[in-house]
């Protein structure tokens, strides 16, 4: 009995072992989504850049299509010739990795829905494939239309496609449209389902066959068509882009969308996302999904190990990005510095590591171990500086694909009263694609902040230049604690145009001085060009103060357009302040009027009324 029995069992296995390796050749649903959303996550992550040239290339590409549909369909006796060659293109852009904006309708919306990036994020990513995509098609259209690449029978047919659409009712096209958004969201995902390149080419060539076979409409063809006849005729496009184009892109968009992603997300288990890339990952709360940065922060990185901050309303917060934890060492020194003089004062410490563009699934676990391993080897250094200090320090890691956009997002997500941060030329900061510049211009900044020129920032000879201002009442505030923590000598200087006006800048800076708790601070007062008389005096000094210009330090900083010379004619650490401002999102954009400052003008009579004029001779 047992011999029988036992063998049943074995050849129950072998079947049952037997089928796994039939079925191991097919990738599961939860496994086809999971290459999706790891797709998605590096492509919304791309610099504008990268994004924009990929789409400028998809979008000429189907030009080809254009190109041979019009040709072939001109000289052959049957349509069908014609549109066996429309696929080209498409083709040329699925195969090659180019980005097509009907394409983006499957992966980036699957990490929307995850939570995983916030919706402003999609829209963003959307509208720099569609704006590359049109400018690709049109300079297709312009080389078709003025190329002498058509002669006049297929000219006369690439007219006829334009015509056609045109003639369509608006909700044929958006039907046909639905359909063939359909077509190209399922093509990607069976493109990640496939296995082979065989494979891939056949889908893509019966797929997009569909299309022309279907009288079916594309967006990027349709574009380019209209451009084409605009070009070829010279009639207004903006009817033909409003009644036909648009319809077009609504129905490629929805069709993908609804058709393709929401599904094929349905469909799929509660396991679909159990993968070590976002475990244990906080997802967008809904705020920050609707919203943003605005609301917080617009993407989950790789690695996030800052957990939310219940806020003690008495605390005083230092937030303190840092890229290499074994050189900013001193930033974190300073900000344990500036929280040391608070009953409740705290420093966070976030290690923000530049993430690699693709990991391999089989090496990912390694590499966040070993990134989060060492991050967290690196920072024990900053806890000795805060222990020494006495200051409650907490350190994190962000693994991210942005650099100084995390700074914002980091501010946003804690909310610290200050962010104390090192700015190195050749630092990860200054050499950060500046992928959503509009961050920093649209909004107002966060908190205060402090960006510190590291040349040893020795806090012993403080020069404060100041011209009046909430960025210079920020300085006062950080020197009054280095004077009482590390001993600190402050000179304020204040510089006149005219040498008439000294004795006034003197009388305003000692009423600053006095408002600013620096009564006993040394006063000097210069005129002339303002950044030589800074230079000249900050000659003795360990460390400059600066405040920010009315139209901001850190968009000027990450664009390398600060225009202070004198933060490298001076051999001393330079601190650069700057405080939330009110500046509106038209003054940010185009810069505000400039006017110059005379606050040492009001106190011409105080100075002349306590020090008369000598007489003169004559």
């Amino acid at each position: 009995m047992a011999g029988p029995n036992s063998d049943a069992v074995s050849d129950d296995d072998s079947a049952h072992d037997h089928e796994d390796d039939v079925l191991a050749d097919q990738l599961s649903t939860d496994e086809v989504y999971q290459r999706v959303v790891a797709d998605a996550d590096h492509e919304i992550t791309s610099g504008t850049r990268e994004l924009f040239f990929s789409a400028l290339a998809a979008g000429f590409a189907i030009t080809v299509t254009f190109l041979l549909y019009a040709s072939v369909t001109a000289t052959a006796e049957t349509k069908i010739v014609g549109v066996l060659l429309y696929p080209l293109g498409f083709i040329y852009i699925i195969i090659g990795g180019y980005q097509l904006y009907t394409e983006n309708t499957l992966p980036p919306v699957a990490l929307t829905l995850e939570r995983l990036a916030s919706i402003p994020t999609l829209f963003r990513h959307w509208l720099i494939v569609l704006a590359g995509n049109f400018l690709g098609g049109g300079l297709g259209a312009l080389a078709l239309a003025y190329g002498g690449v058509f002669d006049d029978a297929t000219a006369a047919v690439a007219l006829g496609f334009a015509e056609k659409g045109i003639a369509t009712p608006a909700s044929a096209l958006f039907v046909k449209a639905a359909f063939a958004g359909l077509i190209v969201a399922g093509v990607v995902w069976i493109n990640f389902a496939a296995r082979d390149t065989v494979s891939r080419l056949l889908v893509v060539y019966l797929a997009f066959l569909a299309i022309p076979m279907g009288n079916l409409f594309h967006v990027v063809v349709s574009f380019t068509e209209v451009v084409y006849l605009a070009l070829v005729t010279g009639t207004n496009p903006v009817p033909a882009l409003v009644g036909f184009v648009l319809p077009v892109l609504l129905g490629n968009t929805i069709g993908g969308v609804v058709l393709v992603t929401v599904v094929n997300y349905y469909q799929t288990s509660d396991r679909r996302l159990e993968i070590e890339r976002f475990r244990n990952v906080r997802r967008l709360s809904l705020r920050e999904w609707l919203a943003g940065s605005l609301a917080g922060r617009s993407y989950v990185p790789v690695i996030d190990t800052v957990e939310e901050i219940v806020r003690d309303p008495e605390a005083y917060r230092i937030l303190v990005p840092i890229a290499n934890p074994r050189t900013e060492a001193g930033v974190v020194r300073l900000a344990c510095q500036l929280a040391s003089s608070r009953e409740k004062g705290k420093v966070h410490v976030v290690h923000v590591v530049q993430a690699p563009r693709r990991w391999s699934p089989d090496a990912e676990r390694v590499q966040r171990d070993r990134i989060s391993g060492e991050s967290e080897r690196l920072l024990e250094d900053a806890r000795r500086i805060g222990a020494n200090h006495d200051v409650a320090l907490e350190t994190s890691t962000v693994v991210t694909p942005r650099s100084f956009e995390e700074i914002f997002t980091l501010a946003r997500r804690t909310s610290p009263d200050l962010v104390v941060m090192d700015w190195d030329r050749e630092g990860l900061w200054s050499s950060a694609r500046a992928e959503r510049p509009l961050v920093e211009l649209t909004n107002r900044l966060p908190c205060d902040f402090l960006v510190a020129n590291d040349r040893g920032l020795d806090p012993s000879r403080i020069l404060l230049p100041t011209a009046g201002g909430p960025d210079s009442d920020l300085n006062a505030e950080v020197a009054r604690v280095l004077r009482e923590v590390a001993n600190a000598e402050v000179e304020l200087l204040h510089v006149v145009d005219d040498a008439a006006d000294e004795r006034a800048g003197e009388a305003f800076l000692r009423d600053w001085a006095a408002d600013h708790g620096l009564d006993d601070a040394a006063i000097t007062v210069d005129s002339g060009d303002v950044e030589p008389a800074i230079a000249r005096a900050a000659t003795d000094s360990t460390m400059l103060m600066l405040g920010a210009t009315e139209q901001g330090l850190l968009s000027r900083l990450v664009h390398n357009s600060l225009h202070l010379d004198v933060v490298n004619d001076v051999d001393c650490s330079v601190l650069l302040a700057e405080r939330p401002s009110e500046r509106s999102i038209r003054e940010r954009l185009f810069g505000s009027p400039s006017r110059d400052r005379h606050p040492a003008a009001a106190f011409r009579g105080r100075a002349d009324a306590a020090e008369p004029r000598e007489e003169t001779d004559g």
